[in-house]
């Protein structure tokens, strides 16, 4: 008889590797071979983990374009006394990731739900970059559109805490470009690139520094979590004057790519950034008392 206590029934969010193989615990590793089924966010690339680690459990498909559907399939399952594992394709499901849904669907019907910790790479670059952490935020991906990026960026403008992102390699020298015009060519920042991979890299120092690098290299490849230093000085002036001196150079940005007078872009504006046209206006004319 083996000494292995047998799995209870319930959801378990399992950690998977994020680059290595090896970066897998020996209680997932048991986890995964236990369950009645395991939800993958792509069963192909979960194959490649199970295959390496001799692992026949059934797979089914749990992404962002059936979740929904998915969730009920799954949470009726639970409810019956089912084992189920929940994997991403990288790291800790629902970080940025599908599985949200269905941990509500589990917790709605009173089902246990436990954590099987692992990878995730937002630690992992968090605790390597060489950027404070006594106090940072992860913000998930930023947007994909100029305007909303720009205008999440703003908001770390007297940030006192280590902002932590991942970003598409194809957005990321926009969006440094962003950072600089913004935050300011010093602000320091880290890109975490191929995080426990073969070509694993960190790029660190001022904003302009790590963009000129990125720049030269021309095609920028793999994963990326980018972390973004603290303000140097949080004061609340100094946040008014930089937000405002960016809503200027956006407004003449609008102004000449669009070939349009300052009222049009002011509209435009205002609809960027998700406020009045007229508060957008006020905030303007008070910087230039």
């Amino acid at each position: 008889m083996s000494d292995e206590v047998a799995l209870a029934p319930g959801l378990y969010c399992v950690g998977t590797p994020i680059g290595n193989l090896e970066d897998i615990t020996l209680r997932a590793l048991r986890v995964l071979k236990s369950v009645d089924v395991i939800a993958c966010e792509d069963t192909r690339q979960s194959q490649k983990l199970l295959n390496h680690y001799g692992i026949t459990t059934k797979t089914v498909s749990y992404h962002e374009h059936n979740e929904a559907e998915r969730a009920v399939e799954l949470g009726e399952q639970l409810a019956q006394g089912a084992r189920i594992a929940l994997v991403s394709d990288a790291g800790m499901p629902a970080i940025s990731d599908p599985g949200y849904r269905i941990v509500v669907e589990a917790v709605r019907r009173g089902v246990a739900v436990i954590p099987i910790p692992g990878a995730s790479a937002f630690v992992a670059a968090l605790s390597a970059a060489g950027l404070p952490t006594d106090e940072f935020s992860f913000r998930g991906f930023l947007p994909a559109k100029s305007g909303a990026r720009r205008t999440e960026l703003e908001k770390l403008l007297a940030a006192e805490y280590t902002a932590v992102f991942y970003e598409a390699p194809h957005r990321i020298v926009e969006t440094l470009e962003d950072a600089v015009e913004i935050l300011g060519a010093s602000r320091p920042v880290c890109v975490a690139r191929e995080l426990t991979k073969i070509h694993e890299e960190f790029l660190r120092g001022g904003a302009d520094d790590v963009l000129k690098t990125l720049k030269a290299r021309g095609d920028v490849k793999g994963e990326i979590v980018l972390l973004i230093g603290k303000a140097e000085e949080p004061a609340s002036k100094r946040k008014v004057a930089s937000n405002t001196a960016a809503l200027r150079a956006r407004l003449e940005q609008l102004m000449s790519e669009q070939k349009i007078d300052e009222k049009a872009a002011l509209k435009l504006l205002a609809k960027e950034r998700g406020v009045g046209k007229s508060e957008l206006y006020r905030e303007l004319q008070r910087a230039k008392k």
